[in-house]
């Protein structure tokens, strides 16, 4: 599943850097999805990225993060049930991350977007609300910092890059693909809530 998302995702990016104009057919655009019913925008964006580094990040955060929860998603459900959550996690991400964009840029037909960072961050951040104590690392800080510390770190300094605004980066898709994460959790693996909160309790 990991592997197959990976896949199409670049294939489809590529293709898109070689032909700009077929990536405009795909890319959100909350303008044209409310004036010309272009739905398939609210998903279809999660396939195509801006350059190189932008989808190597994304992909390769996917494949060590995703690729442990699709594992633990299949040996808790199985393996047909474990795909569909793992897939339904992925999509709710990336079609939630769109929410706050439509509802705030639906009548500027400048506004774009692209990637599968709210897709992503729904899955890093179910990792997270599964794995608390587990360590992970910033790319520029190379240290080892708890997920329970991590998670709202990630959160503080994206909250505050969308405050400031003008960087070209859609942090409130990353702030929202983080919330999708985090119920997504809570709602279909009870126990694993049960258990973030007797560490809270500690």
């Amino acid at each position: 599943m990991v592997i197959a998302l990976i896949f199409i995702t670049a294939l489809v990016s590529w293709y898109g850097f070689e032909s700009p104009q077929w990536r405009e057919k795909l890319i959100f655009s909350p303008y044209l999805a409310k004036h010309n019913r272009e739905w398939h925008r609210f998903f279809t964006h999660m396939f195509v990225h801006l350059d190189w580094s932008h989808l190597v990040f994304n992909m390769l955060t996917l494949y060590f993060i995703g690729d442990y929860l699709f594992w633990e998603f299949s040996s808790l459900f199985g393996a047909f049930k474990g795909a569909y959550y793992f897939f339904l996690l992925y999509l709710m991400g990336g079609l939630f991350a769109t929410t706050y964009a439509y509802y705030k840029h639906q009548d500027q037909p400048a506004y774009r977007s692209l990637g599968a960072s709210g897709a992503v961050t729904a899955v890093l951040f179910a990792f997270i609300t599964a794995h608390p104590m587990q360590s992970l690392m910033l790319m520029f800080i190379p240290i080892p910092i708890p997920a329970y510390l991590f998670g709202p770190l990630y959160l503080v300094i994206e909250y505050y890059a969308f405050r400031r605004g003008n960087t070209g980066v859609a942090h409130d898709a990353h702030i929202t693909g983080a919330f999708i994460g985090i119920i997504f959790v809570l709602f279909f693996m009870p126990g694993y809530s049960q258990y973030f909160a007797s560490l809270l309790d500690m």
